[in-house]
């Protein structure tokens, strides 16, 4: 049976939403393939476990770099192993996809991604914007005259925007996300400790001890590398103060292009967004003290959605449960 599904494919993570089901799947965007015979050995949740792991033969990658398809071939199996691992629950056959890309993508990359679902096995697809799916995920009311702003912060790519009546008004978007807040951290750690750590490492650092605010650091972390001056493992702990100062960087320019943003809004709408403030989702609004960091640089409230991770594929959700279509229309090859 033919059903409708909402695809909130993402730089880390993908996420399905099935109409009638809710949220059916949560897996890393991760792919391992045999480097000679570019046959997707493991997928997902399986795929991660192997990063940093893999011999010379095997490739473990993420298809997706800066939110948009870096392989697409790769990112074609990757979506059918996801389709099928739900059919094979007896839930879907030749879905119709709703599938969101981010605001700021060439026509060349959009295609990308509408031809790459069709050859993971979908029988029409529709694209809509990222910050449409994550505002309507996040609760934010854009079908009327009032004005809303949305952040979100996501593994490859951070989109802004303003919307009104149904549409985006004003928007800006920056490859600085949370993938790159865990090269910060590695890069710290070389600077400072001259300790070599992996990204999984960094992002056991950020998740567990990670603060951009003095008032939410909360401790610290016993963390394992490779010594680089001895070449030796090495053991230490990081503290959330030192997690601060690693992603001070790539935390300032996002709220750079917030500050932009907010500056090319027109007045009647920046009143709207004084009044009711700025949603903050994706997963990197998990981030302790962002939001309070956020305030004090832009002057404007912040409030983090219910439930950040999940906005975009809820917002596909809202959607495809028979709401208004915003404008997409399922469309066959």
């Amino acid at each position: 049976m033919s059903k409708q599904l909402g695809v909130d494919l993402g730089t880390s993570n993908t996420l399905i939403y099935v109409k009638g089901k809710g949220i059916v799947l949560r897996e890393p965007s991760v792919v391992v393939t045999d480097r000679q015979h570019r046959k997707a050995l493991a997928v997902g949740e399986e795929a991660k476990k192997m990063l940093g792991k893999t011999p010379g033969t095997i490739e473990a990658q993420f298809p997706l770099k800066d939110g948009v398809i870096a392989d697409f071939d790769v990112t074609a199996r990757m979506l059918s192993s996801f389709f099928s691992k739900i059919h094979a629950g007896g839930i879907i056959s030749q879905p119709s996809v709703l599938i969101c890309v981010p605001q700021g993508v060439t026509e060349v990359e959009r295609r990308a991604v509408e031809d790459a679902t069709y050859e993971a096995g979908a029988r029409k697809v529709a694209l809509i914007p990222e910050p449409v799916a994550a505002a309507i995920g996040s609760g934010l009311k854009i079908d009327g005259p009032r004005g809303s702003m949305i952040v979100n912060l996501g593994g490859g790519s951070t989109e802004v925007a303003v919307l009104s009546l149904e549409g985006i008004v004003v928007s800006s978007s920056t490859k600085i996300a949370g993938n790159q807040f865990d090269e910060a951290i590695v890069q710290y750690m070389k600077d400072e400790h001259q300790v070599l750590i992996g990204k999984a490492t960094a992002e056991a650092l950020k998740k567990n001890v990670g603060s951009v605010h003095a008032s939410a650091d909360i401790g610290e972390l016993e963390i394992r590398g490779n010594d680089l001056r001895t070449g030796l493992a090495a053991e230490l702990s990081v503290t959330s103060a030192e997690v601060r100062r690693a992603v001070a960087g790539p935390v300032g320019q996002i709220i750079e292009v917030i500050r932009r943003t907010l500056a090319s809004t027109p007045p009647e709408l920046s009143a709207d967004i004084l009044n009711y403030g700025i949603m903050l989702a994706g997963g990197g609004a998990l981030l302790r003290g962002l939001p309070k960091l956020i305030s004090e640089q832009t002057g404007v409230r912040v409030t983090v959605a219910k439930q950040p991770l999940e906005s975009v594929v809820r917002g596909l959700g809202r959607l495809i449960e028979g709401g208004t279509d915003f404008g997409y229309e399922f469309r066959a090859r």
